[in-house]
């Protein structure tokens, strides 16, 4: 079936007409060198690596697995080739800093091209990708020494990292772990001896590079219960010289492997860490803290899985649509010299596709609007600067996790039910998309987890501050571009932004009403949280499609580019407005709700 395309046209908009990233990347004078050529470059050069190295392992990686023989895995056929081929291009250490090996290029980048490598081949995105949030908490939470012995070999994909959480006996819920770290001959400074074993540990153990850099979560000698008395701790599975040498095994093995559902050519690993040494990342019983560094780069990318779904769901959906033939138009023969017309001429076919696209295209537009937050609190020299894009980011990190994750479902769902009896079958590589993408919402936390972290901690713990801020913005948006500032194209964009306006205002006022009911009964944040988080993320995408149309009709006005594409986002975003955007009704009628419908029916009742 359809190859991956990238889709450079898109990218292209988005960064350059959209949201202006040469004039973003000219705010930092640590970016000079990044200009417009030097980025198109980078990007033509990375979809060109996604197509030709990535995407033809994506369905026989899925097919063959990853195998598993006495606690050695090896990845399916070509991985290691393909994995070489991406570090000795240097596409590893893009956006890590110069001194520990990298390019020292913006992280907006790197999701740009993480945003290539999830539509192509998610299952091998999950090995480097993981390493980014290892890397990227190591900079943050490590001391100097920890830096200089173990980041330059990561930067450049040489080692590997993972993320170390789960136990058999809890998720979530972390306050539960057991595994224990005991200070060597009575010295933290010789560091520390790890003991016990995780779970559904992403890339824990493979063929790709010489060592694997676990983060792992454990409990100190004598700390306080729960989540407070949880510390982070660097355990290589090989031991590293002080000098970045791999010298003897650690103690860290593989108990087996995961038959699971989707990315299977993405290993899924027991890990049992006894007596492996390893050392303190961070202040004792603070590991959870320094964790959030590597789940919110983690967050953020799994956002990427479902934006990467929905894209090759669409554009697997728009070819066979266009190809097969079934029935006859309503209005009338389309293809009289055929036997049937197309599916693609088909009303419901059309609304199924068209909803892909909104959220594929809406979706990535939200990350890349997202994505220059993340540099701004990298590179900006004003601490003002760099904690309001960070309080920004707080905010909205939990709705691109859960909403793109869950819209993603929805868009690889269409594509099944587009292709019919043919997208239940393994050869055209739809039900693929449907397994990988499904853990989407899952790992990383939850839908229901993200969606209590926005409203219970993001917004009412600081009395939606920052949603009031994010509102300002949407809100200034649509005043400067409407009839009542004169605006040009003003009369073409009252039907979005009208309806924005609105549903903005009415964000503010159910938030206010929540956190009054919240007072009063906190059972309403569980009730009403999921609904809410869905509800933000769809005047968040609106807000994308607002300002795409307004970039395209100024592109159009301009007579510059090609016109056909940027009617298609026009026609696209009043689909969305008119088809999508009314979901929010019903959310805003449901999280409202009292609980007690939900909370009512005794345990008992339940059979």
């Amino acid at each position: 079936m359809t190859d991956y395309i990238a889709p450079l046209e898109n990218i292209d908009f988005l960064i350059n007409d959209v949201f202006d990233y040469p004039a973003h990347y000219a705010r930092f004078e640590q970016l000079t060198e990044v200009t417009p050529d030097l980025v198109s470059d980078i990007i033509l050069a990375c979809g060109n690596f996604c197509e030709k190295e990535l995407s033809p392992l994506n369905q026989s990686g899925d097919l063959e697995g990853c195998h598993f023989d006495r606690g050695t895995v090896t990845t399916p056929k070509g991985y290691k080739q393909a994995y070489q081929k991406y570090i000795q291009a240097g596409w590893q250490s893009l956006t890590y800093p110069v001194g520990y090996g990298g390019q020292g290029l913006p992280q907006s980048l790197g999701f740009i091209k993480t945003s290539m490598m999830s539509t192509a081949n998610w299952a091998f995105n999950m090995y480097p990708g993981l390493t980014v949030g290892a890397v990227n908490t190591i900079m943050a939470h490590g001391s100097a020494e920890q830096k200089s012995r173990f980041l330059p070999k990561m930067s450049e994909g040489i080692w590997s990292g993972t993320m170390c959480l789960t136990e058999a006996q809890c998720g979530t819920d972390l306050g539960q772990i057991r595994t224990k770290a005991v200070p060597i001959s009575g010295n933290s400074d010789d560091g520390y001896t790890i003991t016990g074993s995780k779970i559904f540990i992403s890339a824990g153990e493979h063929d790709l590079t010489e060592n694997i850099i676990h983060i792992v979560l454990a409990r100190l000698p004598d700390a306080p219960s729960g989540t407070r008395g949880i510390s982070l701790f660097v355990v290589p599975k090989m031991n590293v010289s002080e000098d970045g040498a791999v010298l003897d095994r650690n103690h860290v093995s593989c108990g087996s492997i995961e038959n699971k559902m989707g990315i299977k050519g993405s290993v899924t690993a027991v890990i049992n860490f006894d007596n492996a040494k390893g050392f303190l990342l961070g202040a004792e019983n603070k590991g959870l803290e320094c964790m959030f560094t590597f789940m919110n780069t983690i967050r953020i990318g799994t956002s990427l899985q479902g934006v990467g779904a929905a894209e090759a769901a669409y554009k697997k959906s728009l070819a066979y649509a266009k190809d097969r033939l079934s029935m006859r138009s309503l209005s009338g023969k389309k293809c009289p010299d055929k036997v049937a017309d197309p599916l693609i001429v088909h009303p419901d076919v059309r609304r199924m596709l068209l909803t892909q696209k909104a959220i594929s295209e809406g979706g990535l537009a939200m990350v890349f609007y997202a994505c220059k937050l993340t540099d701004q609190i990298d590179l900006d020299k004003d601490a003002k600067g760099r904690n309001k894009a960070d309080r920004q980011l707080g905010l909205l990190t939990p709705i691109l996790k859960a909403f793109l994750t869950e819209t993603g479902f929805e868009s690889a769902n269409l594509g099944m039910q587009i292709f019919g009896g043919h997208g239940y079958i393994t050869e055209t590589g739809m039900e693929q998309i449907v397994r990988d993408v499904r853990i989407s919402t899952i790992y990383e936390g939850t839908t229901g987890i993200q969606a209590l972290d926005l409203l219970g901690r993001k917004i009412l713990m600081s009395k939606g501050k920052q949603l009031r801020i994010f509102c300002a913005e949407i809100l200034h948006f649509c005043r400067k571009h409407s009839v009542l500032s004169s605006s040009p194209h003003g009369k073409n964009m009252n039907k979005f932004l009208w309806p924005l306006t609105k549903e903005v205002i009415r964000w503010q006022k159910h938030t206010i009403v929540l956190m009054f009911k919240a007072n009063k009964n906190r059972d309403i944040v569980g009730s009403a949280s999921v609904e809410y988080l869905m509800y933000c993320g769809y005047i968040f995408m609106a807000y994308m499609w607002a300002m795409k149309a307004q970039t395209a009709y100024e592109k159009i006005a301009a007579g510059s580019g090609d016109i056909n594409f940027y009617q298609s986002k026009i026609s696209t975003a009043e689909f969305y407005f008119e088809r999508i955007f009314p979901r929010v009704k019903s959310l805003s009628s449901t999280m409202m709700k009292n609980p007690q419908s939900v909370m009512k029916i005794s345990e008992e009742q339940f059979f």
